[in-house]
């Protein structure tokens, strides 16, 4: 599923218009986004959680060359899957 069939899925599931249901699941996007922007989580009990882990710098190596390299340290987005969503797929 791509973000067009999720579109499509919710105008279907809640009667809304295309147009509408566009509009909300990009607000739905946009508010985790910037949830997360700002390094706080979005708990959403019984679906999940989604989180910010920091990752620290780090030496690698270039897997053509194999000379090492330093991997900055960066902020990455998880997604921890809640009970609900478990027993569903499960």
């Amino acid at each position: 599923m791509n973000k067009n069939d999720l579109i499509s899925a919710v105008a279907n599931s809640s009667g809304l218009s295309r147009s509408d249901a566009t509009k909300a699941v990009e607000g739905v996007f946009d508010a985790i986004t910037g949830a997360l922007k700002k390094g706080d989580e979005v708990r959403l009990v019984g679906f999940g959680t989604f989180a910010v882990a920091r990752r620290k710098a780090s030496t690698g190596r270039n897997p053509r060359t194999g000379e090492a390299m330093q991997i900055a340290a960066s902020n990455q987005p998880k997604f921890k899957a809640g009970k609900g969503l478990k027993d569903a797929v499960n």
